[in-house]
């Protein structure tokens, strides 16, 4: 019997099909931009669309005529969606014609809206950024624990407690800052019950997860009427957190107001944003995280405490999604109240997989979210023709047309979801 030898082996490649994941996308983008050339343009009326660089109607503004502007943003994203399904895109590129292709759609709908009108784009901005901002906190908490093989379902217990923490402690101390780290110790609370359950006594995580975020709903809750409900004035007042500015910087057109007028929490989100990237991707406490997450057993093998890098990962969660559970309190109302976060937690958890457990990419889907939330209140304001109701759900209906659409094959690390035990 004759032995083949390597060279007499030829590999077999299945050959690429043909409706690609691109190629649906872009067929899916041409579809949009018809509808936006067609539908959006004869809606719109032929008047102009202000889109001011300040936060009124007054000063420079860009403008064009809203009919026009419809059909051709329109146009565009079927030209987007066209490159996508040619296939002549690269990778890289195959990317950026998607985001334009989203981005151009957007602009269409908003000339339909904004004819005749003007929407101020340092508002829409701030308002964007305020209302992404728990989503960012809420996202990285996820990234750090689901980067290291731990999944946070329990983000909306987090903020919960964080809440409610921030509101009691700053209220009884006359400090916000006593609240802020009140706010982070709460979500700490919940974090290291996750930790416990999860990763000493192997209990799914996604279960545990879904009872912290019903533990945390039933014990504010309870909390809240028995302390807060029947002396506000004593419990339930916290400081806001002030805003300060930074004189010069602040003066720039557009981004100036939002990002150098602002609260403490919010550069410090944006801060966690680029260090947590930086740590992940530079650092020997990264190459563990994500060593740990990917290939536990592996990691053990050359030293690395399995068990107690998670541990840590999911504390340091834990402070940061107690964080963003202060802005529903020290920033965002000023009081705290019976499940005030509606859901936050699991928009946070999408997010968290929109941008494919990366912080960047969790940062940039929670603006996404954050930015279908401002456009609704926007719309509703000016009296869109576009019924309330489904304006109201427009949020909801962007995150699950991002993370069943637009996401496709998302890969989680390796390891995620499943319990250590060291052999």
């Amino acid at each position: 019997m004759s032995t083949a030898t390597v060279e007499d082996l030829t590999e077999v490649v299945a050959p690429e099909p043909f409706w690609t994941r691109n190629r649906r996308l872009g067929v899916a983008l041409i579809l949009l931009g018809v509808i936006a050339a067609a539908v959006f343009g004869s809606l719109a009326p032929a008047e102009t669309a202000r889109f001011t660089l300040s936060e009124d109607a007054q000063g420079a503004a860009l403008s064009i005529d809203g009919q026009l502007g419809a059909i051709l943003f329109g146009v565009l994203t079927v030209v987007f969606g066209g490159a996508l399904v040619s296939g002549l895109t690269g990778k890289r590129w195959s990317n950026a014609s998607l985001i334009l292709g989203i981005l151009t759609f957007v602009v269409s709908f908003l000339c339909w809206q904004v004819a005749g009108k003007f929407l101020p784009l340092v508002d829409t901005t701030s308002g964007t950024l305020e209302l992404a901002l728990p989503l960012i906190l809420g996202a990285l908490a996820g990234v750090l624990g689901e980067r290291s093989g731990v999944v946070n379902v329990a983000i909306e217990g987090q903020f919960l407690m964080g809440a409610f923490a921030g509101a009691l402690v700053g209220t009884m101390a006359g400090s916000v800052w006593a609240g802020l780290i009140s706010a982070a110790v709460g979500g700490v609370i919940i974090a290291a019950i996750l930790a416990v359950l999860s990763i000493r006594y192997l209990v799914d995580q996604t279960v545990v997860g879904m009872v912290l975020n019903l533990f945390a709903l039933g014990i504010t809750g309870f909390l809240y009427e028995r302390l807060m409900q029947s002396d506000a004035e004593a419990y339930n007042t916290p400081p806001q957190m002030p805003t300060w500015r930074i004189p010069g910087l602040a003066d720039i057109p557009v981004l100036g107001p939002v990002l150098f007028d602002a609260n403490l929490l919010l550069w410090l989100a944006l801060a966690l944003v680029v260090v947590i990237h930086f740590g992940l991707n530079r650092t020997r406490w990264g190459l563990r995280t994500r060593a740990v997450g990917e290939h536990p057993t592996a990691a053990d093998t050359v030293g690395i405490r399995v068990r107690g890098l998670r541990y840590l990962n999911v504390l340091l969660g834990g402070v940061v999604a107690g964080l963003g559970g202060a802005y529903f309190t020290l920033v965002a109302t000023g009081s705290f109240t019976k499940n005030m976060t509606s859901g936050a937690g699991f928009i946070a958890l999408a997010a968290l997989i929109f941008g494919r457990f990366t912080p960047f990419g969790a940062f940039a889907a929670a603006c996404f979210f954050g930015f279908a939330q401002k456009l609704a209140t926007y719309l509703s304001a000016v009296g869109s023709p576009v019924p309330s109701q489904f304006l109201n759900m427009l949020p909801y209906l962007a995150t699950i047309v991002a993370v069943a659409g637009l996401v496709g094959r998302v890969r989680a690390p390796a390891a995620d979801g499943q319990p250590y035990v060291k052999s």
